[in-house]
């Protein structure tokens, strides 16, 4: 059944964001796109379109948290981008530079090539490969995130081969890490969702003068 804007807007509201049609829209039809590919293959454990869109109210703190930051990405990598969660509902409220969703699985790299034509997405595209083969030309982002794709000290350690010196990581985390020293803090955003506090850091990495590699 069609998720109507006024439901989405609604719906959103309740989570304490106020869309404009556009991004309802696009939510909506991302949601839509989701729900009907769930019932083909387990790409979220949520099952009603609302529990969906809780999942999805990550993306919009992420696209605040880039919308304060004082850079602009040329390259982003969303590693084990999965069912495109934050990346596709991140890519309606922030639209900076290019954008490439990694996820080695073919269903789930299909799925989300099918989301991004059906929204829109421009300067948005899949690479359906693991994170160590990227191309060359992929390997020198400005900015990586992931949602689940490692533990945050593990994605600190793999970050280092696809992002450039100077780059950052945005790490999605409920836990209080201690950096690396090659890694340095530029911000920090918490905020609450789903009942649980979450916490969204931007740490740029030195690269390899900053030491500590290991």
């Amino acid at each position: 059944m069609p998720i109507s804007l006024s439901e989405m807007e609604s719906a959103a509201r309740a989570l304490g964001r106020q869309l404009t049609p556009q991004e309802a829209q696009g939510l909506a039809r991302y949601i839509s796109l989701l729900s009907l590919w769930n019932t083909r293959m387990n790409l979220v454990g949520a099952r009603h379109w609302r529990a969906m869109l809780e999942l999805a109210q990550d993306s919009w703190h992420v696209a605040d948290v880039l919308h304060r930051w004082d850079q602009s990405p040329r390259l982003t990598l969303d590693l084990g981008a999965g069912a495109g969660l934050p990346g596709i509902p991140l890519r309606l409220f922030w639209k900076q530079g290019d954008y490439v969703l990694v996820e080695p699985r073919h269903k789930r790299s299909v799925f989300l090539r099918q989301a991004v034509v059906e929204l829109g997405l421009s300067h948005t595209k899949v690479a359906a490969c693991r994170m160590e083969e990227l191309p060359s030309e992929l390997r020198h982002a400005d900015l990586v995130l992931a949602r689940a794709f490692l533990p945050p000290p593990e994605l600190l350690a793999a970050a280092r081969s696809v992002l450039r010196p100077g780059g950052t990581l945005l790490l999605m985390t409920r836990q209080d890490l201690t950096l690396p020293n090659d890694y340095v803090l530029a911000r920090t955003y918490t905020y609450t969702a789903r009942a649980q506090r979450q916490q969204l850091l931007l740490v740029t990495w030195r690269g390899h003068e900053g030491g500590n590699l290991g």
